[in-house]
């Protein structure tokens, strides 16, 4: 264990020289000031690297990390102090950020990390992959997963059962990339006129171990988008639609997983590719709207619930498009501000409902004005997209009169907006 601790150091980086550190660092002490001592200087040394880390200055983290872990190597006769997880986590942020790390380096130090804390092993072996990956080692990523699938140690085992999971779930993910690219492969020959079954053996091979280490992930209560998306694109594929409807509806709807907008967006583009029926729709949109109202399907909630032929539906398309426009990230959406304008002006021209924009309007007339239709917005929005300031402008008009209708307009100069002509001569709220 000593050696070990001491190779961990020695493999940060060659040789760096130590700074100066304070004195106690050094003194000679008895064994209870020793202790004292020991437990001060771990801390100010930690504070250091702390410090370094957060300055980004890692030569200055590794030096005091080396120095770190020489401590505890000659201390370890006296007490253990179980730093592994404190060395495993510091190390590795400044070897994936050194300038002078090497993949070579990165993958000595964690090998001994491996050793050093087995109720840590498997995060470790995720960590590893993960930076495999992220240095596009693929195949060496995989054969680490794949290597973590197989381990075992007594209890430990059972007490990391979630990160096995989690260690299958990414291995099944890189099983899945696989079968995309046979798949793909698959594809071009067929379009050629060709067939390769060896190509199509290893496709359906990857299916399987794919779908075997996907499925189990997504029972445990969590979010887990990508793999949700990747098993269900598995599923299509091979024309399981029944089963990755009960896989979406299950990560849409169980109360036991948390509150996720995606999960309701995959749920809704899987019903509409399928041609599920417009209430199935419409239903799947609402629950969105009640979680993310300013989220950019709500222009298609919106132009669906427009036409409908219920007044119930049609109220509620109104309250859609205006709760999107409360957002900042909607200011300036074409799409947003023209399904507003052409249903305020159809409410308008029939002289029926008049109650709903007046209902939408009267929280919303304290801030929009400032928020919407200020006139430095108006000339920036005539300068970038002469089609939003058009829009905006008959918003502006119907809910604020003549007045802010000219403000809005005014970067028109001589040019006449359409429909100008029928712009109210004051508000109607």
């Amino acid at each position: 264990m000593d050696g070990l601790v001491a190779d961990a150091g020695s493999t940060l980086l060659p040789s760096l020289h130590l700074p100066c550190l304070p004195q106690h660092f050094y003194r000679a002490a008895s064994s209870h000031e020793h202790k004292l001592s020991f437990k001060k200087s771990k801390e100010v040394c930690l504070s250091y690297v702390q410090d370094a880390i957060l300055q980004k200055q890692w030569r200055r983290a590794a030096e005091f990390l080396t120095f770190y872990i020489e401590s505890l190597e000659k201390d370890y006769s006296i007490e253990y102090m179980g730093p592994s997880e404190i060395i495993w986590r510091i190390g590795t942020e400044i070897l994936c950020n050194h300038s002078h790390s090497s993949i070579g380096e990165f993958n000595s130090f964690i090998e001994q990390m491996k050793t050093l804390g087995v109720k840590r092993y498997l995060k470790v072996c995720l960590e590893h992959a993960f930076h495999l990956l992220c240095n596009g080692l693929i195949d060496e990523a995989y054969q680490n997963l794949s290597l973590a699938e197989s381990w075992r140690f007594g209890e430990q085992t059972t007490a990391q059962d979630k990160e096995m999971k989690l260690v299958q779930a990414y291995r099944g993910l890189l099983d899945y990339y696989s079968w995309s690219k046979q798949k793909n492969i698959l594809l071009e020959y067929e379009q050629d006129g060709l067939e390769d079954s060896s190509v199509e053996r290893e496709m359906h091979s990857c299916f399987r171990k794919a779908a075997m280490g996907l499925k189990e992930i997504i029972k445990i209560p969590g979010v887990w988008d990508l793999f949700v998306k990747s098993y269900v694109d598995l599923l299509e594929f091979y024309g399981d639609h029944q089963e990755a409807r009960e896989v979406l509806s299950e990560y849409a709807y169980n109360s036991k997983f948390p509150a996720n907008p995606n999960a309701h967006v995959y749920f809704y583009q899987f019903l509409k590719r399928h041609g599920a029926s417009k209430k199935s729709l419409v239903s799947a949109l609402k629950i969105l709207h009640d979680i993310v109202p300013s989220h950019e399907l709500m222009i298609d909630f919106n132009i669906m619930l427009q036409k409908s032929k219920k007044r119930k539906k049609r109220r509620l398309g109104l309250e859609v498009i205006f709760a999107a426009l409360d957002y900042a990230g909607s200011k300036e959406n074409v799409k947003a501000w023209s399904c507003l304008a052409r249903q305020v002006k159809q409410i308008v021209i029939s002289e029926k409902h008049l109650d709903w924009i007046k209902e939408e309007w009267n929280s919303r007339k304290d801030w929009w004005p400032a928020f919407h239709f200020s006139r430095y917005l108006a000339k920036r929005n005539w300068q970038e997209n002469e089609s939003l300031t058009y829009e905006k402008a008959l918003v502006a008009g119907v809910l604020l009169g003549k007045g802010m209708f000219s403000i809005c307009c005014a970067p028109l100069r001589c040019r006449k907006p359409p429909n100008a002509s029928k712009k109210p001569s004051r508000a109607l709220f």
